[in-house]
């Protein structure tokens, strides 16, 4: 197993998210999150993915099929609407997503992270 986790310019994301996983052709996993200054809120995002991915490759949801699902949402969203595609009924990862979000939330808890500052510095990128 190898997964890779790294911090980035939020502007070298592959679409306008502040967390993203890739598998890449040799099995391997890249989670890429977006730079916001705070160890601690990478660690965050890094582990809401690193679990969705996991989830998703188990249960046979596909890369493609996410990622085809994340940029059509983004490309639609309205302005002012900072929802996350994953929190759609219509995702194919909704479930994977939400369990995702859930450890997230328990775990900026035990951080003693607020989440709702949290949650701001995430949808001011």
């Amino acid at each position: 197993m190898h997964i890779e986790l790294r911090t980035i310019d939020h502007g070298s994301q592959r679409y306008n998210t502040c967390g993203d996983w890739e598998i890449l052709p040799d099995g391997s996993i890249r989670i890429s999150v977006s730079d916001m200054g705070n160890e601690d809120y990478a660690f965050l995002v890094a582990v809401h993915e690193a679990l969705e991915v996991w989830l998703c490759r188990k249960r046979g949801i596909s890369q493609a099929s996410v990622d085809a699902f994340d940029i059509e949402y983004e490309k639609n969203r309205p302005g002012g609407d900072f929802s996350e595609p994953g929190d759609s009924p219509d995702a194919p990862y909704q479930k994977e997503h939400q369990f995702a979000t859930h450890i997230e939330r328990q775990l900026a808890q035990e951080l003693g992270v607020s989440w709702d500052v949290y949650n701001d510095t995430v949808e001011s990128l």
